[in-house]
């Protein structure tokens, strides 16, 4: 059974697999983030990760002429100091939600996604992107530093060519992008929405405990120790044949093979 949840700039699908669908709306044909967007966008995002329903959330924006095309510029230029921090926090909480959803986050990436579409980006788990992608961050280039979530570039991409995104604010090609880690797939722009839903349909045919678990393995070992992280997954590997997801999924594996 699906459902549809309706927040002002961000419409939510959660259909019967529980692959749930946001998409930034009204936000104009680059689905910019303004305050009231980030905001609508954030509610639907923690919404969702505490609906224990959801098994994958694919992030995306409206067309296909960009995922996002970065902050408001236009309310960026009115800010002071504290206004200023109050904006960036904003968007942080929305990157946070997303990077700390438990369901998997898939971005539709199509176009353009610079600045904070971006930073948004890369607090998904899985990047899906068009072969038209253009991706940047040309905060420099505007008088701001790149912050928050870029944050994540250069241990997603190494220092050399997040120094390069960061310092010149030039825009790196799909291509590019696939090279460098920016991005997990690209495929053509008429088969993006087809690869989307063949990833979101994978990660929603698996036990959800299991994704979930994973996930959250993921984001203490970009934390953690090595030693650590591996001690502690010792306990969540037992853990997982308390659910009966292993039991269930070898079990179909072995009669498949018999």
């Amino acid at each position: 059974m699906s459902e549809t949840i309706q927040e002002q700039y961000a419409g939510v699908d959660i259909d019967a697999r529980g692959i749930a669908t946001v998409t930034i709306r009204d936000a104009g044909s680059l689905n910019i983030l303004g305050t009231p967007v980030i905001a609508s966008v954030t509610r639907a995002i923690e919404a969702l990760a505490a609906n224990d329903a959801v098994r994958v959330v694919v992030l995306r924006g409206t067309g296909d002429k960009g995922f996002i095309g970065g902050a408001d510029i236009k309310e960026m230029a009115a800010l002071d100091r504290t206004s200023a921090q109050a904006f960036i926090s904003g968007l942080r909480r929305l990157c946070d939600a997303v990077r700390h959803c438990p369901a998997p986050v898939i971005a539709r990436m199509p176009g353009w996604c610079l600045g904070g579409g971006l930073e948004l980006a890369l607090a998904c788990d899985i990047r899906v992107a068009a072969d038209n992608a253009q991706l940047g961050m040309p905060e420099v280039k505007v008088g701001i530093p790149s912050v928050i979530h870029a944050a994540l570039m250069p241990r997603l991409i190494g220092n050399a060519r997040a120094s390069w995104l960061l310092l010149t604010g030039e825009i790196a090609d799909a291509d590019d992008a696939l090279q460098w880690g920016l991005v997990n797939r690209v495929v053509p722009l008429d088969a993006l929405d087809q690869e989307v839903e063949r990833v979101a349909a994978l990660l929603a045919g698996f036990g959800p405990v299991a994704v979930r678990q994973q996930k959250r393995l993921l984001r203490e070992w970009e934390d953690a120790p090595v030693d650590v992280s591996i001690n502690n997954s010792v306990a969540e590997f037992g853990s997982a044949f308390d659910t009966g997801e292993p039991q269930q999924h070898m079990a179909t594996f072995l009669n498949r093979k018999r």
